[in-house]
């Protein structure tokens, strides 16, 4: 056989290895392609996107500290934040760009609530006051000193006149939105020689009536008497979040149990208890149609759940450290707040991890 025969048939062998080579290169490549069709990567998380955790619109990194309370515009547009950095901020809801940023408390602020007609914004804080401002113009209108220690949360009546305050000094008081003149005055009794704190307020939203957690059971009022109508249970320890159902006939809470609860406020009967957070729940909120609830935890999850039937419907884990669908570090960033939007598409949380993340609602 010749030299040139010889190289011709090596060139010739070499080809179907070549062919099974290319057809590897390729099958690799197809399968990189279908998993980054089905994979979301941020600035801040990756993960996988499927029916449990849907993917998220955006996440907002305004403010420079842990998130500890989000309100939606009544309209849906914005969003208002509050944080440990001793600011609220105001942006849209779509975007995520700043428009106004109020800074009048002298410590971290707690707690943020939009007035019913959008014009005004109620602040609470380390500070011991309750601060509302005018939305569009950044001034403050009033300034209320009726706590004498840190306003965990606050709340506009249903009507827009009238602002409940719920405080670490053991009272919740309601007080005019315009002059702070005090409409209402509420203490518990003493606990172990000094009075237990409020941690959240929540107004009904037929305006007749206020829910307040705390330490031990969660309590009903009514407006503008004041008196007790009713005592709902909790034997966990402190209630954090509180809130109502859109047609003021069920209250649901967490705490430190790590459980959510919903009771029928006629009757005082405990509906439902959901299990499923490791730790503690720090926020609870109904959906605008009453179909669902959400809650956010000290474990860094949300959870959502049929608020008709009890049952689970998905967890969002946009908080936690993950990396393509899996907990990296088995760390995670407390979710302290969240709030459904107006129309009920969308969820916004904040975290922790100072963050807020707005995403769409299943």
């Amino acid at each position: 056989m010749s030299i040139l025969d010889r190289e011709l048939k090596e060139r010739h062998s070499k080809h179907p290895r070549l062919r099974r080579f290319l057809l590897i290169i390729g099958g690799l490549l197809f399968v990189l392609l279908i998993f980054f069709s089905f994979t979301n990567f941020s600035s801040d998380v990756a993960f996988v996107q499927h029916t449990v955790n849907p993917p998220a619109h955006f996440t907002f990194h305004g403010q420079s500290n842990y998130i500890s309370m989000l309100a939606w515009s009544p309209d849906g547009h914005e969003i208002a934040s509050a944080s440990g950095d001793g600011s609220v901020q105001v942006w849209n809801a779509h975007t995520g760009n700043v428009s106004r940023i109020y800074k009048g408390h002298t410590g971290d602020v707690l707690a943020v609530a939009w007035s019913p007609n959008g014009q005004e914004i109620a602040s609470g804080g380390l500070d011991t006051t309750v601060q509302v401002w005018n939305v569009a113009a950044g001034q403050r209108l009033l300034t209320y000193r009726g706590h004498s220690d840190a306003v965990f949360s606050v709340a506009w009546s249903p009507d827009g006149k009238y602002i409940a305050s719920a405080s670490q000094d053991g009272t919740v008081q309601v007080w005019d939105a315009t002059n702070g003149q005090s409409r209402l005055h509420y203490g518990s009794h003493p606990l172990r020689g000094f009075p237990p704190p409020w941690n959240s307020v929540a107004w009904s939203p037929n305006g007749k009536e206020l829910a307040l957690g705390g330490e031990g059971d969660a309590v009903v009022l009514d407006f503008p008497a004041g008196k007790e109508v009713g005592e709902y249970g909790y034997n966990g320890g402190s209630i954090h979040a509180i809130c109502w159902s859109p047609d003021s006939s069920y209250i649901a809470f967490g705490g430190t149990d790590s459980t959510v609860q919903v009771w029928a406020v006629a009757t005082r009967q405990n509906i439902y208890t959901y299990q499923g957070h490791k730790t503690d729940v720090f926020s609870v909120a109904w959906s605008p149609d009453g179909k669902r609830i959400a809650s956010g935890s000290g474990d860094g999850l949300v959870e959502v759940w049929d608020a008709l039937t009890g049952q689970h419907v998905y967890t969002y884990r946009g908080h936690a450290d993950i990396y393509m669908g899996h907990f990296t570090s088995g760390s995670s960033a407390a979710v302290n707040t969240l709030a459904w939007s107006p129309d009920g598409t969308y969820i916004a949380s904040g975290s922790s991890d100072n963050t807020v993340q707005v995403w769409q609602a299943m």
